[in-house]
């Protein structure tokens, strides 16, 4: 009872599209039933948990239901959106799911951030940006990447070209527009993943021909230069890629009551 906030962004792998949606048959989507264990331990006024908008409708909503069943059960109401990050100051398109559980007994009311009426462009987010390693294309990839046009992906490559990049993905439903992604200047990146160069996630430099480097990746997900990340290029570009933005995290972390703070919490503002 003397913990004001506990959150978790629990692996989000186990609910994602672009994984195998194995939900709480992945270990991985089991970790939630950590974080409500805290909250049982702990009794936080406020407990706050993020995901990928997929969990919104993996199997059918019960995986959700049975989340908030669980939250329920502790103590809790919750409510819960998708918040996209490129209206919170984050130059990314980038939907997640938050959920925001208040302890019953708090009397508390949520809060959600307000909407911004601007976006932050990969232009803006990209200038000035420091010199880092970063990884590079096969000369196939290379070559087919050359042909996409600045905000362009697999749907600007001539016909042939498609069937044979995409292979058997060519005859699938969905627009698989993140196949042969070449970002644009004057908007915001698509999402980033764990990978700059995995075949359905590209992230193409806007005008050179290669993935984006570390340090590039770290701003689109507004982490400061200073930060460093450990480990190998590609766990570098996976701890980036898994992360919530620093942005969204803290405009969500405004929403807290100060009243609510019973210790000395400086949230920057």
């Amino acid at each position: 009872d003397n913990v004001d906030v506990v959150q978790a962004g629990f692996p989000c792998q186990a609910f994602s599209y672009a994984g195998h949606r194995l939900g709480f048959d992945d270990v991985r989507g089991t970790m939630f039933f950590e974080f409500a264990r805290c909250i049982k331990e702990v009794r936080p006024k406020i407990a706050i948990g993020e995901n990928v908008k997929g969990l919104m409708t993996h199997d059918g909503g019960r995986t959700l239901d049975t989340m908030l069943g669980v939250l329920d059960e502790l103590g809790y109401d919750v409510d819960y959106r998708i918040l996209d990050a490129q209206h919170y100051d984050v130059p990314q398109h980038r939907e997640r799911l938050i959920l925001l559980a208040t302890r019953r007994d708090a009397g508390i009311q949520p809060i959600w951030p307000k909407t911004k009426d601007y976006v932050i462009t990969v232009r803006d987010a990209l200038r000035d940006v420091p010199a880092s390693d970063g990884m590079f294309y096969s000369e196939t990839k290379k070559r087919v990447l050359s042909l996409v046009p600045e905000g362009g992906n697999w749907r600007d490559l001539p016909l042939d070209m498609q069937k044979a990049y995409l292979g058997k993905a060519y005859e699938n439903g969905g627009g698989k527009t993140g196949m042969a992604k070449r970002l644009a200047w004057d908007a915001p990146s698509k999402t980033l993943t764990c990978s700059p160069i995995q075949k359905m996630t590209e992230r193409c430099h806007p005008s050179e021909t290669r993935p984006l480097t570390v340090r590039e990746y770290a701003r689109i997900q507004t982490f400061p230069d200073e930060y460093e990340f450990c480990g190998t290029l590609a766990a570098q570009y996976k701890q980036i890629g898994n992360a919530v933005p620093p942005n969204l995290a803290y405009h969500i972390a405004r929403c807290i009551p100060p009243q609510l703070l019973t210790n000395d919490v400086n949230l920057g503002y």
